[in-house]
């Protein structure tokens, strides 16, 4: 049983490694094809937004999304009614390897499922989408400073 998160673990690091090598040829490095990705999908977001979306804290999503802005993948837009709110774009570039990205997910997805079947795969989804709404419950209480009990 405790096993189970030591596997999801070792996935998401091997395929965070795998897409790191294969992403360095565009100058995207540490897991920021993550943020490029989330952006394109979801054009206009704010820093805060994306940052809980992928689960990291302010200052590791203000990190990468410094190092996209500057290397021409990102940038950031004045919302039209607050003049502080700051919205996230792709520029071209960010578009033109948006798809590459995207077909390399789609083959991490069918190499990791490969002998599935359909409601296995609806199945593995249904429980992984469980283990993160469980563990949200945490990560949001320790981010706003608080300790689990143990």
């Amino acid at each position: 049983m405790n096993e189970i998160l030591r596997e999801i673990g070792m996935i998401a690091r091997a395929l965070d490694s795998i897409s790191n090598i294969e992403f360095k040829e565009f100058d995207l490095t540490k897991g920021q094809y993550l943020y490029l990705v989330r952006i394109c999908e979801n054009q206009g977001i704010i820093q805060e937004k994306l940052a809980e979306m992928i689960k990291v804290d302010r200052t590791t999503a203000a990190r990468a999304i410094k190092k996209l802005e500057m290397n021409g993948f990102i940038e950031r837009k004045d919302d039209q009614h607050n003049k502080k709110i700051k919205k996230l774009f792709p520029t071209e570039k960010g578009k033109k390897i948006y798809p590459f990205i995207k077909q390399e997910n789609e083959h991490s997805n069918e190499v990791a499922l490969a002998g599935f079947s359909e409601k296995e795969v609806e199945t593995l989804f249904y429980f992984l989408q469980r283990v993160r709404k469980n563990i949200e419950i945490d990560w949001e209480f320790v981010k706003k400073g608080n300790k689990r009990n143990y």
